[in-house]
């Protein structure tokens, strides 16, 4: 795996470390370094150089800087001397990090990375009111994803073979934010983004809010189910690879029993309420939703419990446990 060093000076680095890791997980092979205010390029260099010996390959090393021609990008080049496949990226901001994390899942070149994750890190810069944004710098991408839409194809059209692709299905409270619109979202590699709710399909605030948080390149909509059960078998959908998003398990299992043909859905985040127990950090539940879960269980869909890919899955079986035993307790 590529080694990654994110420098700076003061303590952007780790604040930008604790970023990422908040939205990706956990990342092996990862460091940050930084200058503080009293020390010296001496200083730098040797933190540098101990964070690359603390990589398993060493071979293959990515240094994501702050500001090129500053001293953490000129002892990074000191350092460099010798070791043709590393690579330098400077002017780091979140989403250049976070797309060099997803960016190992398939990709093991530092110098392959270095060159992919330029064009994330610009469309990371954007404005609003959009019309701020300078004409030449509207990303291409959001254009392309724009006239994927099917309003201009005759009904009855089918697209590649005709059935949408469910790359990935999560219930969460927040729907749509930092750990999906990055984490999840380069990790499964969708084109469309579709939250499912009749609730939020209704609210004009939420559904733009929805629209403007997805990533670059992404389409996000937001749907009452039963127009997710039209998509599901709209033929003009045939190359649509999509993320789906479910405020509760209630949805989910609606959806589904409406023709949406999942077969494992992850429970990122189900928010507390008046008369839900606590299971862990992110879980809350009641008696519906236990009874709801498990009845997604027996029709054969696998439950995924984890928060960011990087999460080691929790046992379903054991979670709804305790989670029946503590609500057992409230009564």
């Amino acid at each position: 795996m590529v080694g990654i060093v994110l420098a700076s000076h003061g303590g952007f680095a780790e604040g930008i470390y604790q970023s990422g890791e908040m939205i990706f997980g956990h990342q092996d092979n990862v460091a940050a370094v930084i200058l503080k205010p009293s020390e010296g390029p001496e200083d730098i260099f040797q933190k540098l150089s101990d964070a690359v010996a603390s990589f398993d390959d060493q071979e293959e090393v990515l240094f994501l800087v702050d500001l090129w021609g500053g001293t953490p990008f000129n002892q990074v080049s000191n350092l460099m001397d010798g070791h043709e496949k590393w690579a330098i990226v400077s002017g780091m901001n979140l989403p250049m990090v976070i797309e060099a994390y997803a960016s190992r899942f398939s990709m093991e070149s530092a110098q392959e990375i270095a060159t992919h994750i330029v064009d994330v890190a610009k469309d990371g810069v954007k404005t609003k009111p959009e019309s701020l944004m300078p004409a030449e710098a509207t990303p291409v991408a959001e254009k392309a994803a724009d006239d994927q839409s099917t309003g201009a194809i005759p009904e009855g059209t089918v697209i590649g073979d005709g059935k949408i692709k469910y790359v990935f299905a999560r219930v969460d409270t927040r729907l749509l934010h930092g750990q999906v619109a990055t984490g999840w979202t380069k990790a499964m590699n969708p084109n469309r983004i579709i939250v499912v709710s009749d609730n939020v399909s209704k609210d004009t605030l939420r559904k733009d809010m929805i629209r403007q948080a997805a990533p670059a390149g992404v389409r996000a909509n937001t749907v009452p189910l039963k127009k997710m059960e039209a998509v599901a078998k709209d033929p003009r959908f045939g190359n649509t690879k999509a993320l789906l998003l479910f405020e509760t398990p209630q949805d989910a299992l609606a959806a589904i029993k409406g023709g949406v043909e999942l077969k494992e859905l992850n429970i990122g985040s189900m928010a507390y309420s008046e008369g839900k127990v606590n299971v862990n950090k992110v879980l809350s539940m009641n008696q519906d939703d236990i009874d709801t879960l498990r009845e997604l269980q027996s029709m054969g869909i696998k439950l995924d419990i984890r928060k960011v890919p990087s999460d080691s899955p929790e046992d379903p079986d054991a979670l709804l446990k305790r989670a029946q035993q503590l609500v057992d307790e409230q009564k």
